[in-house]
């Protein structure tokens, strides 16, 4: 949880600077400070995907998984739900609306995507807050932009990273228990893979749907435990 409370901390932080400082920033730094901490991000989930023990049930997992979240089309689902929820809630007219245009952006910048559930999960699993304190970093430069242009309302949207993130590392945290130490480390380095398509989508080298490959990071849970009993029986 200490990981999520920074990273919404930074978020409300940043925003406020955004605000503060929108006409003297050079949006130009701010480019060029995201391509660099992609490449970290990048570095970073190679780090974990290249733990792995098993190199054959990554591919069997990154593969079945991609197909199921294809098939599911999380992805597209995720796009239409945060476009569904901004038409709901965004008014079309007030003076308010700047506010709820700047919060609901940033709520879904900050909570839709695919380093959210994996950073929350490896927090709550393995009590690493590597990932999601990477996220804050990101979050942060990201808030900074959009304040500028949105203003205070995205400082708001820290809250729902804390409710999002904490619900998902509190869940993670009551399974973790049950699950092998195989299962925690290959599904640690599935998200590594899933943090690499991440960090192309941020060098903008190539649109990867990370969104549907998220399948992949649950799998060793049922994979491990077959694979285990097939070798035991044979």
């Amino acid at each position: 949880m200490f990981a999520t409370i920074v990273n919404a901390a930074t978020i409300i932080v940043c925003s406020i600077l955004g605000v503060v400082f929108k006409s003297k920033l050079n949006p130009r730094y701010t480019d060029s400070i995201l391509t660099g901490l992609a490449i970290v991000v990048l570095i970073l989930g190679a780090s974990y995907a290249l733990n792995t023990e098993d190199v054959l049930g990554m591919i069997v997992c990154m593969s079945l998984g991609t197909l199921l979240g294809e098939g599911l089309r999380i992805e597209e689902r995720m796009e239409r739900m945060g476009d569904g929820i901004r038409r709901r809630i965004l008014p079309k007219s007030g003076a308010n609306n700047s506010f709820t245009e700047g919060f609901m952006s940033g709520s879904l910048l900050f909570c839709i995507g695919s380093m959210a559930i994996v950073g929350s999960m490896e927090a709550g699993i393995n009590g690493n807050p590597t990932i999601i304190l990477s996220k804050s970093v990101i979050d942060g430069i990201a808030a900074i932009s959009l304040s500028m242009t949105m203003g205070i309302g995205v400082a708001f949207s820290g809250i729902s990273v804390l409710l999002y993130q904490g619900m998902i590392t509190l869940l993670a945290s009551i399974a973790a228990p049950y699950l092998q130490d195989t299962v925690v480390l290959e599904m640690s380095a599935i998200g590594g893979i899933l943090m690499i398509g991440i960090a192309i989508n941020m060098l903008k080298l190539k649109k990867i749907k990370v969104g549907n490959m998220l399948p992949a990071v649950f799998l060793p849970i049922l994979y491990q435990p077959v694979v285990a009993l097939i070798t035991k029986l044979f």
